[in-house]
């Protein structure tokens, strides 16, 4: 359904718009991923950036496949709402993007192709990029890598656009583009580099050592808390602020970017829109992983289990605030090393508040989402580097536990916890047999590699879980908080 054009003319005295002429800004960033986090981060720094100083830095946004969402942009001339969320809400719209590619790969390739593109960032999750982690690799069983390394000159995914238009910009002499994943990944800028390269050499080896030497691949940190849109979501956009918005994003009113600066084409004036351009985004990022996407995982799986829908009333719950202010303090924290400038109980008091709000309605099952895939990111390099040092890891084999029983499929009400992973269907089969044989959890080495097999945590770990199936998840973190 298409929507109404948002004309800036006619919104309403408190909606903030753009402080720059539009028209007088050129397209130079490729944007891959217009999910709701883009729209409520990079595209929100950069519409603050044209506003601070101009440039031609208005984004070209694209979806590999998905419409939905460049359509609705494309009746709307580009604009969008993001409403922040906070004691007073603030609706402000949006003008850096542009028009919007849906579902054309060909398109992407031209646009990627164009000299006035000197930068292509995306936030289209690891699993899009077909990168073998372990191997710092191309995969070449992953379906698109192994389509488009079969046809190069008509790729589909993410690593084939990006080699396809670098070779395409090599061969007519044009500067190469800077390359920035904006997903929340461990070493998101090193990943991609080590995945491009990987296509590339099975492509062409001389167009890989070009690569290698021209294109610059920065590393960044990402966060904002931003929820899915839904209907209630455009509603309250047209009732509360006159606004017929078939895309606006609503998040909290936090916002942080560490970036790397290394931007050889150039880059917006980002640093005056609140951006931290630093040497080494390493200590940012291990505090963001490990304080912040660990603690969502404290709170989503005892949450999950005792039925608590949104974060919110998670963190109203006083055994769950404890146990992740318990596992926090004595398990989290002392893992991440110091960041400069930042304060790391404060950093977790402000995570604290941001789940906390209320009006976010950021709900638990998002934060128990995926945890195949988070689970290896956010939990176990802490467990890692603690049994490294000799240091117990109890609440986080309670988080682990609280994961293994979350994934059996009910909660502690008996009530059915729908597919949440895209791993579910063997997740519950595992999660069930682990019920009387705690290994079988631990043993799959893709989640947990050789601390799953290290007795400081398989132990605790099975101890929690027999707790968990016999006792109740209020009774195991009663047990857990009394030491």
């Amino acid at each position: 359904m298409s929507a109404p054009l948002i004309r800036l003319a006619d919104l309403p005295p408190g909606v903030a718009r753009p402080r720059y002429d539009r028209a007088a800004h050129g397209m130079g960033i490729l944007h891959l991923g217009l999910g709701a986090f883009h729209r409520a981060h990079q595209a929100v720094h950069t519409d603050d950036a044209l506003a601070a100083e101009g440039g031609d830095w208005r984004i070209l946004g694209a979806n590999l496949r998905s419409r939905e969402i460049p359509e609705a942009l494309n009746a709307q001339d580009g604009l969008f709402t993001v409403l922040e969320r906070s004691d007073s809400d603030r609706a402000r719209v949006i003008g850096a993007h542009g028009p919007a590619i849906g579902g054309d790969a060909a398109a992407i390739l031209r646009a990627a192709c164009d000299p006035a593109i000197r930068i292509l960032s995306l936030t289209v999750s690891e699993k899009a990029y077909g990168i073998d982690r372990a191997a710092m690799d191309a995969d070449p069983a992953h379906p698109a890598v192994a389509a488009d390394l079969a046809q190069p000159q008509a790729p589909q995914g993410v690593l084939g656009i990006i080699t396809a238009a670098l070779a395409a910009r090599r061969e007519a002499g044009v500067a190469p583009f800077t390359v920035l994943s904006c997903d929340n990944l461990p070493d998101n800028g090193a990943l991609l580099r080590a995945g491009v390269l990987g296509f590339a050499r099975r492509r062409d080896p001389g167009l890989a050592g070009w690569i290698a030497d021209h294109v610059a691949f920065p590393a960044t940190m990402v966060d904002r808390i931003t929820p899915a849109t839904s209907d209630r979501e455009r509603r309250m956009v047209r009732e509360d602020f006159g606004i017929h918005d078939d895309a606006p994003v609503f998040c909290e009113d936090f916002i942080q970017w560490v970036l790397e600066d290394n931007f050889p084409a150039g880059r917006p004036p980002l640093e005056k829109a609140g951006v931290e351009f630093v040497a080494d985004v390493t200590p940012w990022e291990l505090m963001k992983i490990r304080i912040l996407n660990g603690g969502h995982a404290v709170i989503a799986y005892p949450a999950g289990l005792l039925d608590i829908h949104f974060v919110h009333e998670a963190m109203a719950d006083a055994q769950v605030r404890a146990f992740l202010g318990k596992v926090e303090a004595d398990e989290i924290i002392p893992a991440v090393p110091p960041v400069p400038g930042t304060d790391l109980q404060a950093y977790f008091a402000k995570v604290a508040e941001r789940c906390a709000n209320p009006k976010i309605g950021d709900t638990v099952r998002r934060l128990c989402l995926d945890g195949s895939n988070r689970q290896p990111k956010f939990i176990v390099p802490t467990i890692a580097h603690r049994r490294e040092r000799g240091l117990p890891v109890d609440g986080l084999a309670l988080e682990s536990a609280l994961w293994c029983r979350y994934c059996a499929g009910t909660s502690d009400s008996g009530a059915v916890i729908e597919p949440n992973d895209p791993n579910w269907d063997h997740l519950t089969q595992v999660a069930q047999a682990a019920r009387t044989d705690p290994s079988a959890w631990l043993d799959m080495a893709e989640i947990y590699g050789a601390t799953g097999r290290d007795p400081r945590f398989a132990e605790p770990f099975a101890r929690w879980l027999a707790m968990l199936w016999d006792r109740g998840t209020r009774a195991t973190l009663d047990a857990y908080l009394k030491g």
